[in-house]
């Protein structure tokens, strides 16, 4: 069994207890090299620095509850040549943090808008800036069940002062008349102050079916759409071409692999068509 070290009582009772873990090695380091003791001090304050930046990073991470494999060194641009990369780059310096300025993905499934969102969010949390990272009809959800239990204006601070708020699959589901209430409050609350990080299914031109209130939703979407980088993302599913890769085969055909009719198919469905009227007509079904 291995002793713990003599220090260690006294360094927890400092609440340095991780400095443990190398202080043998910089112990050993200041005999080699004749350290000063300030320089040997200075090493140790500097793993212990690192340590707790790492424990507040992984923190954060898991607080926002990101995926950590979706960052943009993992984001295949080569299957996504219509993105602008520069805007992107642009975007993963946080700037649109601090000038409070919203991004808004929008395209079909599985064309990497949620990668990206998470990865935006990524870099803000390498940056020192704290996220929030859920679906909006979860995030909704959660607000109305915290109503319940009187817990409600607790969470509703919190996601008001987050500095990055990511909504996922906005428009996946419908919004009650309460959904929609408080998702337009969430974005009048943070316009022009700290953003919102949007992705949708849903073409631009529909968000406003989504909140059911025409009046609702033309002034929610006019605050958000406001100082916004907008990205519409297109191309075949991710998760599709993947399949294709793995086994041949995609369950949904591109249009450009669908083969035309040939002649003999098309009279035969003709023909198929024509007996099927004819049974409708003479009563066999």
């Amino acid at each position: 069994m291995i002793k713990p070290h003599p220090l260690l009582p006294k360094l927890k009772a400092l609440r340095l207890g991780g400095m443990v873990h190398t202080l043998e090695k910089r112990a050993q380091e200041a005999i080699d090299q004749s350290l000063p003791p300030a320089e040997f001090l200075a090493l140790l304050v500097e793993d212990e620095i690192d340590r707790r930046e790492q424990t507040r990073f992984a923190r954060r991470i898991t607080e926002a509850r990101l995926d950590e494999s979706k960052t943009l060194v993992r984001f295949d641009f080569s299957a996504a040549p219509r993105i602008k990369r520069t805007l992107i780059n642009e975007l993963s310096s946080c700037r649109f943090v601090e000038k409070g300025e919203n991004v808004l993905f929008a395209g079909p499934t599985g064309t990497g808008k949620s990668h990206l969102a998470q990865a935006l969010a990524y870099e803000a949390i390498k940056r020192g800036y704290k996220v929030i990272y859920r679906p909006v009809h979860k995030l909704l959800a959660k607000l109305y069940a915290k109503r319940a239990d009187g817990s409600f204006h607790n969470m509703y601070r919190r996601v008001l002062g987050v500095d990055v708020l990511v909504l996922d699959d906005f428009g996946l589901v419908p919004l009650s008349t309460r959904g929609a209430e408080d998702l337009y409050e969430i974005i009048r609350e943070r316009y022009e102050q700290k953003p919102i990080i949007v992705t949708s299914n849903r073409a631009p031109e529909e968000w406003a079916d989504v909140f059911g209130n025409h009046l609702l939703a033309s002034a929610a979407l006019d605050r958000l759409t406001h100082h916004a980088h907008f990205i519409e993302m297109k191309g075949e599913s991710y998760r599709q071409r993947q399949r294709r890769v793995t086994t041949g085969s995609s369950i949904f055909k591109r249009e450009e692999d669908r083969q035309p009719e040939s002649l003999e198919e098309s009279i035969g469905r003709e023909r198929h068509n024509q007996q099927m009227e004819d049974n409708i007509k003479g009563g066999d079904m």
